[in-house]
């Protein structure tokens, strides 16, 4: 139920849904009838009577007054769900903009707050600066049906909307907000395509008879498992209670054998505390299982989706009734602006998509966290409480410090700080080394090596980015072999001439770059070796000059790639003796510290997988055989890299593919290195199969790290899309990450992380200007914006009448 805070979708140079309907209103007010170049829908039906469906009734019925809009409902005018609505201020301002006469008529009955309260293990701590605005569902209902009332809109309440078909043939447009159960949608279920996913929590809406102080989180620890309470008042007497537990502790709790009265009496007497021992109170309140629903299209002929028919974002960041409430505004602008039906539908898909997406993706990320919970429960309670906060990814370091500074200082001061150092300065120690921020410069493949034998380019490269700031640098992917090479410009570390030219680079950045430490990533591509420089075609096979492949199992990374030879038993050892024999080579060469990559479906990642080993030899089948292998290599390179010296392992926490890695095994694989003595996993994904299908978005790889993180007990490097460094912040501060490597912001600005201290006014020892650049510490002056105010105002002379 948290707010949702950032800017209302825009479509272009338009301006956002609302502005255009703002724009419009004015229009149809000096001339109610729309330009002849338009089609607008006449008559119109909308299945729903909830917010999004009266709301889009209203807004078409306010710009077209000639238009003819029934709603059906299937349920009475005060028949209700749910208690109380939590609205953004996002949402807020476009009902202001779209329809004064409605947002007024809400604005007199909002209650309005600004803390959180997080309740664990008996302390409570309160963050401020929130913003919230709720109302109970009944009166936001019945404040629309007066608005649909006025404007002369058709209510027609207990009325089972007549068969879609049937509809679409009769009207105009026909709008389905008959929520996450659709009919209509379910009618055309072929041309839609939903995708509906349950997830793992029971949940269950109640209400108190009285107004809590804040919005309210409580855990409850109980011999069944872990339940939570979202707790936040909707009028000056009375609160919605939302109690969520895993199906598992709901079973174990005896729920699934209790009545509805019997139910509620048994949440309130398990949280009576955050209640003040007062009871709950229901509105035929079902437990049920919180459905996550993607659809492949939002329109068929003139019938569109809308609100929970067309998506859905879990509760626990108050999306439902937002996105519906926006969905109707934007539905509405893209009618009154586009030509034709199709086009505004269309119209209507492309704007609101994207945001839609976004906002599932916060929730999926709100709901797994509640999903685990109990993985959490260890952490200080301050931290604890922060975690929380930004569970979503959508509430950040930068943002909850400008919400509240003080309790932000707290979380820091907690996890161990310095005075003015934001998270990402402080130290972390791996083994013998001791890295002075949570920087790490992320291994890239640089394509660009002679023979294996790294250059000047590979000099300025890793040299700059040395000089950046960042705590480590990571070399890419160094091949033990020439076999082993992902393209004839892959670096290697197989001769002592490589290992003479790596001397050099590490010889620079220790010497001009001190305190910074460079690390050496070891590889071997198996399948998908012999390939073409990236920019040639990524994953192509060399046109000519190819050399044999060698893989786990005889399976070709994707069509038309070369087939590999199945490794022997022979050459498992000599692959094995090339690794510890690259890994003195790097000893010598000077590294602070080596990964071994066993991630992106490279030989050792091939053995790892069950999609691309398909062995029946003590080195296939359970994953402690799949394991065996890697973790021979890892053995035989801990044995000769220097004690003190840390080794990390490179990890692809998932194949984003059926039947591939899963996230237990991935902590099982994380386990089981760590045993072996590896100091940290850095945590990636896929790569591993070409037919995968990655979730993409921001920080999207993070949640694997965490996971191995709290349950395997090993630190963690967290990468994949983390861009700024409040993200940076945000997951150091929340106890999901030790270290983060970023790529791509480094090959933006080799500079990231001095840039990263100077844009948060932070110089300390977490972020050191090399000498020679230390009159750049500061941004450069642009040019002068600002006019000299005036000092003297001169009129004219005197005009008497």
């Amino acid at each position: 139920m948290l707010s949702t805070r950032g800017s209302m979708p825009t479509s272009g140079a338009r301006g956002s849904a609302d502005q255009r309907l703002r724009r419009g209103a004015r229009a149809i007010t000096t001339n109610p009838h729309p330009p002849a170049a338009r089609i607008h829908p006449l008559r119109t039906a909308i299945v729903g009577g909830g917010p999004g469906g009266l709301y889009t009734a209203a807004l078409l019925k306010r710009l077209a007054p000639d238009r003819e809009i029934t709603v059906y409902e299937r349920n009475a005018p005060d028949d209700t769900f749910g208690f109380g609505v939590v609205l953004s201020d996002e949402t807020l301002g476009g009902i202001e903009h779209a329809d004064p006469a409605v947002y007024e008529a809400l604005k007199a009955h909002f209650v309005r707050w600004d803390d959180i309260d997080i309740v664990h293990r008996g302390t409570r701590h309160t963050s401020g600066g929130h913003r919230f605005a709720a109302l109970g569902r009944r009166r936001l209902l019945g404040i629309l049906h007066d608005r649909c009332r006025d404007l002369g809109v058709d209510l027609r309440f207990r009325t089972e909307a007549p068969p879609p078909d049937r509809l679409a043939r009769t009207h105009d447009l026909v709008v389905a907000a008959d929520g996450v159960h659709s009919a209509t949608r379910e009618a055309y279920r072929d041309v839609f395509r939903p995708h509906p996913t349950p997830h793992r929590c029971r949940y269950v809406w109640l209400a108190a008879d009285f107004a809590f102080e804040a919005f309210r989180f409580e855990i409850a620890e109980t011999e069944h498992g872990v339940m939570q309470l979202h707790g936040y008042p909707y009028s000056p007497d009375a609160s919605t209670v939302i109690v969520e537990m895993r199906e598992e502790v709901w079973r174990a709790a005896g729920f699934d054998e209790l009545d509805e009265a019997e139910s509620t009496a048994r949440c309130a007497k398990i949280f009576a505390d955050a209640l003040g021992g007062r009871p709950l109170r229901s509105n035929r309140s079902a437990w049920t299982t919180f459905r996550t629903v993607v659809n492949e299209r939002w329109s068929h002929g003139n019938v569109v989706l809308l609100g929970d028919a067309a998506h859905t974002a879990h509760f626990s960041i108050g999306s439902g009734t937002k996105l519906a409430v926006e969905d109707a505004l934007a539905l509405a602008a893209c009618l009154e602006e586009q030509p034709t039906l199709q086009q505004a539908l269309t119209a209507y898909e492309e704007e609101r998509r994207p945001v839609v997406a976004s906002t599932q993706r916060a929730a999926k990320a709100s709901l797994e966290w509640f999903e685990d919970l109990d993985r959490y429960l260890g952490q200080p309670p301050r931290q604890f409480a922060f975690n929380l906060l930004t569970r979503s990814r959508r509430v950040t370091h930068d943002n909850l410090r400008l919400r509240d500074a003080d309790f932000t200082d707290s979380v820091e001061r907690e996890f161990g700080c310095p005075p003015d150092t934001p998270p990402m300065f402080t130290p972390f120690r791996l083994r013998g080394l001791t890295l002075r921020n949570r920087v790490v410069v992320s291994a890239m493949d640089m394509y660009s090596a002679t023979d294996g034998v790294p250059g000047d380019f590979h000099l300025v490269h890793l040299g700059a980015r040395a000089l950046g700031g960042a705590a480590l640098v990571m070399t890419e992917m160094v091949c033990v072999s020439p076999e082993g090479r992902i393209t004839p410009g892959c670096a290697g570390l197989y001769t002592g001439r490589q290992a003479e030219a790596w001397r050099r680079i590490t010889d620079f950045v220790h010497e001009s770059a001190p305190g910074t430490a460079i690390g050496v990533q070891l590889g071997h591509s198996g399948r998908k070796g012999s390939t073409r420089l990236m920019w040639e075609g990524m994953d192509e096979p060399l046109p000519d000059g190819n050399w044999p492949l060698v893989a786990p199992s005889p399976l070709p990374y994707r069509p038309g790639s070369q087939l590999p030879r199945e490794l022997t038993r022979a050459q498992l050892t000599d692959v094995r003796q090339q690794f510890r024999d690259a890994a003195e080579r790097a000893g010598r060469a000077g590294f602070d510290l080596l990964e071994l990559h066993c991630a992106h479906g490279y030989l050792l990642s091939g053995f790892l997988s069950p999609l691309t080993n398909h062995r029946t030899d003590a080195y296939g089948g359970s994953l402690e055989n799949r394991l065996r292998f890697p973790l021979e290599v890892f053995d035989a390179v801990r044995e000769v890299w220097p004690g003190e010296r840390p080794m990390t392992v490179r990890i692809s926490a998932t194949d984003w593919a059926e039947g591939g890695t899963s996230a237990e095994e991935a902590v099982g694989i994380a386990r089981a290195f760590a045993a072996h003595g590896a100091d940290a996993v850095d945590v990636s994904t896929g790569q591993v199969v070409s037919g995968e299908r990655p979730e993409f978005g921001r920080s999207y790889q993070t949640p694997y790290a965490d996971r191995i993180r709290h349950e395997a007990g090993v630190p963690v490097i967290a990468v994949g899309a983390i861009s700024s460094w409040d993200d940076v912040n945000s997951l150091i501060l929340a106890g999901r990450t030790d270290l983060c490597a970023l790529a791509r912001p480094h090959l933006y600005d080799p500079h990231w992380t001095l840039h990263a201290a100077a844009e948060q006014g932070y110089d300390g020892p977490g972020a050191v200007w090399p000498a020679p650049y230390r009159a750049g510490s500061r941004p450069p002056r642009t040019g002068r914006t600002d006019a000299p105010k005036p000092r003297l105002t001169l009129h004219g002379p005197r005009q008497d009448g």
